[in-house]
């Protein structure tokens, strides 16, 4: 059994470290808060690891960047912080429709406009229903803890390689200015990646390789489109994650993801301790959407709570997945606003 180490660093770190634990090798990103410890810790380690660390001079140079990276054979990423990465969007549809593999992390701060550096989970839509053009997904993985910061970083370089798309790291400023304790095994050892017989590494010896998006001819684009349908649907099926917590017995469930999620497990702790059967159902991934177990869940508790810092946006695709068979509510604050204890509290007793 190998050693582990833990060591303190902010969820910022926690990506940054992830990300090269797992083999990054190209990393391009231009300042903004609340991710700059992110870039920052990249500066400084990357080199020193065997990687690429550029500061790009815009958001768009950096995606357009990894596009490039990545198209190379090279396991790249990028991050940025809401108003940076709506900047990237196009490069993100380009990449999707190249079908390549990178990592983004969004550091979500609050909007709309350049809104604030305080944490927002308003960025939502823009992550799980593209944001850029044309019908494409990202795979959206929302971590709740420093340690998944660190975990589901290294899982997005693996997801993005086994399907060859951009996955999204969605993080938010609480989440990646907290700084708590992260396992990780004593000596680093990169994964292997594995070959890449698509990627533009020179022809010699094989035919020529082809990295694009653009196809002239209409059929062509159909039939590129229905490729990368069935690619989503295979994420669909293999991909979804939910936690389930403390949910035996519920007679509510609230529903919420990243750092919400660590606000109200607390509240779920509290009404427990009273009495209250209260669970919380955490979707880790937003892309796909757990929607057969949402829907599951949903039989049992048939009341849900859905809390966001937004003002409602994943509760959407909550109520699809229950299908009008449950009975769901929400309560989102926004613009730096965070949700507390005791106004999740609040909103509880209304429903019971």
């Amino acid at each position: 059994m190998s050693e582990h180490v833990t060591v303190l660093m902010s969820g910022n770190e926690a990506i940054a470290e992830g990300a090269i634990r797992a083999g990054l090798r190209f990393y391009a990103g231009y300042p903004i808060t609340p991710q700059n410890e992110l870039t920052a810790y990249m500066a400084e380690h990357l080199p020193l690891r065997g990687g690429i660390f550029l500061q790009s001079e815009s958001e768009l140079a950096a995606i357009n960047m990894v596009f490039g990276a990545s198209a190379a054979g090279a396991r790249a990423m990028t991050s940025s912080s809401s108003p940076g990465i709506s900047l990237k969007q196009e490069g993100l549809s380009y990449i999707a429709g190249a079908q390549l593999p990178a990592v983004v992390a969004n550091v979500m701060r609050a909007g709309p406009g350049l809104g604030n550096i305080w944490p927002a989970q308003s960025d939502y839509f823009q992550a799980t229903k593209g944001g850029g053009h044309g019908d494409y997904h990202l795979i959206v993985l929302a971590p709740s803890s420093v340690q998944e910061s660190f975990d589901l970083t290294r899982q997005a370089f693996d997801l993005a390689d086994r399907y060859r798309v951009p996955v999204m790291v969605l993080s938010d400023g609480l989440l990646g200015q907290m700084m708590e304790g992260v396992r990780m095994p004593a000596e680093e050892t990169a994964p292997p990646v594995e070959a890449r017989p698509w990627a533009l590494t020179g022809a010699a010896g094989r035919k020529k390789n082809i990295v694009c998006s653009l196809f002239m001819e209409r059929d062509a684009v159909e039939k590129h489109n229905l490729v990368l349908q069935r690619v989503y649907r295979r994420i669909v099926h293999n991909e979804t994650k939910i936690e389930a917590y403390r949910m035996e017995g519920a007679r509510v469930a609230i529903v919420a993801y990243g750092s919400m999620a660590r606000i109200c497990r607390a509240v779920v702790d509290a009404q427990r301790r009273r009495g209250v059967k209260v669970g919380l159902l955490r979707p880790i991934t937003l892309w796909p959407f757990p929607v057969r177990e949402m829907a599951r869940f949903s039989r049992a508790a048939r009341r849900l709570l859905v809390v966001e810092m937004s003002y409602g946006q994943m509760v959407e695709d909550v109520r699809l997945s229950v299908d009008k068979k449950a009975d769901v509510r929400f309560y989102g604050r926004s613009g730096g606003g965070i949700p507390m204890p005791r106004q999740i509290e609040r909103e509880l007793k209304k429903i019971l």
